[in-house]
């Protein structure tokens, strides 16, 4: 058995901060426990957090323990200790995140050796290259640093070596792909440049970026470049992580072959345009929306990953809370109104109202949408794609299709008054009609209707019911482990969970959810269902307030309840309850 650090408890009982008897007490829990000492020293209220972190520059700056020591032995905030210690010792603080970090220059001085060093240089000027370290203190790295610099002189900074890892991580990959960045170095040198379609490396560029984010389970895909680097992103379970950093002479082909296979204007960099493509990775047909922003640096290309596996699935496969899902259904078997899901950009609305209309559609129901883009084609639903550029907007592709006899109408995004108008007025002449808004709950679209101009009686009449839906991650099934609760919060979602048979789990992070602590998202919502007391407060101008009071004690769940009660069954955690859905 390998014997346990306790320098840090000799040192508490040397400088008299604990006596002998602490002294036995916390040696004994500490050797029969897998905590480690500073959970142990927090627990027993010997130190709080702000304190344990300076008892742990005091034992550093003396030579006590090492920061390797502390990285590997103390479950503590880095964040708050490295700016602690370094201040206390003269040290510069880097917060990588912060920073554009040239990359030419480690991969010049190569993954491995960096690696082995903790060590990454994030920039250089004539006379200097700076670093930043894992541990400035060790001696034999910065030797090392010194004989690789040559002739520039050696600036160094303390980082978290997670942010370390994280950029060398990036680094490693560029390397992986490095073969491929000659080629088509040597294809701009051959003059295949000046036809950026005839690019072979820059395809096979563009394959490797998307499989790399189909695998990881991305939902977009972002090439941004910036004054040093082209960087590439990828939205995974709703974050964004990086997975290429290219030099930023790879991003002009890059962009232009992504645009080429857009059918977008490839001379055009001062506006904004929009277009897509598909693409077979693995076997498997994907589309892809692309985006195009003029930034300072150059241009921002998003691709949204369309997956029609994904977005065909069924309504009580959602993962909606039951009573929330008995409520959707059931207002779907109205014969006319409107039915609105509301949520930000990427919340799963689109995926609702899809499903939504597949759980309905038959040979006797003409079902006709107007979108904008069409994402997906559908058996036995008229589908309409908006373009601007021909003058089919939302409104006026509507009234074109109010005169090819429909029965249910779906509207991709009401934008606008105008659309707004032609949509209550089609759901009170006998349509169903199902939308999707921006706004932050299911109340709040109320108030955002009738300030859009629509008289609170016709607005009353119109609809039917009301979901707002958010994304909340689930945890790993591989590492996540049981957490108790602080008592203020336990107190706050006290309400929410059932009075015994429930665990809370924290995310802890493993190779099988690439250390996220995550893997996969599910839906969290909200259903408020238009019954006539609620449309006569809406017909009245009752504030918002009033309306949710009236709904909660009417049986109404709100996405906050739903998402706490999905973190007491351990699918989330109690962090993403809070972080998604606490208003």
């Amino acid at each position: 058995m390998i014997e346990k650090n306790t320098s840090i408890i000799d040192f508490l009982l040397q400088n008299k901060i604990i006596n002998e008897q602490t002294y036995k007490n916390i040696i004994t829990q500490f050797e029969d426990s897998d905590d480690d000492i500073g959970t142990i020293l927090i627990d027993n209220n010997i130190v709080n957090e702000i304190t344990l972190i300076l008892l742990l520059v005091e034992t550093v700056k003396n030579g006590i323990l090492t920061i390797s020591d502390i990285y590997k032995e103390f479950s503590i905030d880095l964040d708050n200790f490295l700016p602690q210690y370094a201040k206390s010792t003269g040290i510069e603080y880097l917060d990588l995140y912060n920073i554009d970090v040239n990359y030419s220059i480690a991969i010049r001085l190569g993954y491995e050796k960096l690696e082995k060093l903790g060590a990454l240089p994030y920039k250089e000027d004539d006379l200097n290259i700076y670093f930043a370290l894992k541990d400035p203190t060790n001696l034999t790295v910065r030797d090392a640093l010194n004989r690789f610099s040559k002739n520039k002189l050696i600036k160094i900074a303390l980082a978290n070596p997670e942010q370390i890892e994280k950029h060398l991580h990036n680094i490693e990959k560029s390397e992986s792909v490095k073969d491929l960045i000659a080629e088509i170095r040597d294809e701009f040198k051959s003059g295949v440049s000046e036809s950026v379609g005839e690019s072979s490396g820059i395809l096979k560029l563009i394959e490797l970026i998307l499989k790399s984010a189909i695998v990881s389970g991305g939902s977009d895909i972002h090439i941004e470049p910036t004054e040093t680097n082209c960087v590439v992103r990828a939205r995974i379970d709703g974050m964004l992580k990086e997975i290429f950093v290219f030099d930023k002479d790879i991003y002009p082909p890059l962009g232009s072959r992504i645009k080429l296979l857009a059918n977008l204007d490839i001379a055009e960099k001062r506006k904004p345009q929009d277009g897509r493509f598909s693409s077979v990775i693995m076997d498997k047909n994907y589309d892809f929306r692309i985006s195009t922003l003029p930034i300072m640096t150059g241009e921002s290309i998003v691709m949204r990953i369309l997956d029609k596996s994904k977005i065909m699935i069924k309504l009580e496969e959602l993962g909606m809370h039951p009573i929330n899902y008995q409520n959707f259904r059931s207002s779907m078997d109205a014969p006319y109104g409107i039915i609105f899901v509301t949520g930000p950009t990427g919340s799963g609305k689109t995926t609702t109202l899809y499903a939504g209309l597949n759980a309905i559609k038959n040979v006797k129901t003409k079902i006709i949408t107007v979108e904008d883009p069409v994402e997906y084609q559908m058996n036995l639903i008229q589908q309409v794609q908006v373009n601007e550029k021909a003058n089919l907007t939302f409104a006026s592709a509507l009234r074109s299709i109010l005169r090819q006899d429909p029965d249910i109408i779906m509207i991709g995004e009401v934008r606008d008054r105008e659309t707004l108008k032609i949509a209550v007025e089609a759901s009170l002449t006998g349509h169903l009609v199902f939308s999707t808004l921006h706004t932050n709950d299911a109340v709040s679209a109320i108030t955002r209707i009738v300030d859009m101009g629509i008289e609170a009686y016709l607005v009353s009449g119109a609809l039917v019911a009301i979901q707002a839906q958010r994304l909340v991650r689930k945890l790993c099934p591989y590492c996540k482990s049981k957490v108790t609760l602080p008592d203020a919060v336990l107190e706050d979602v006290r309400a929410y969970i059932p009075d015994n048979g429930y665990q809370f789990y924290k995310a802890k992070g493993c190779e099988k959810c690439m250390e996220s602590g995550y893997i996969g998202r599910e839906m969290v919502s909200e259903v408020l269902v238009i019954d006539e007391n609620i449309q006569s407060m809406i017909a009245r101008g009752e504030r918002k307030e009033k309306i949710l009071e009236y709904a909660l004690k009417n049986g109404f769940i709100n996405m906050f309840a739903d998402a706490v009660m999905r973190a007491s069954q351990g699918r989330t955690t109690i962090e993403e309850a809070y972080r998604v859905a606490k208003s």
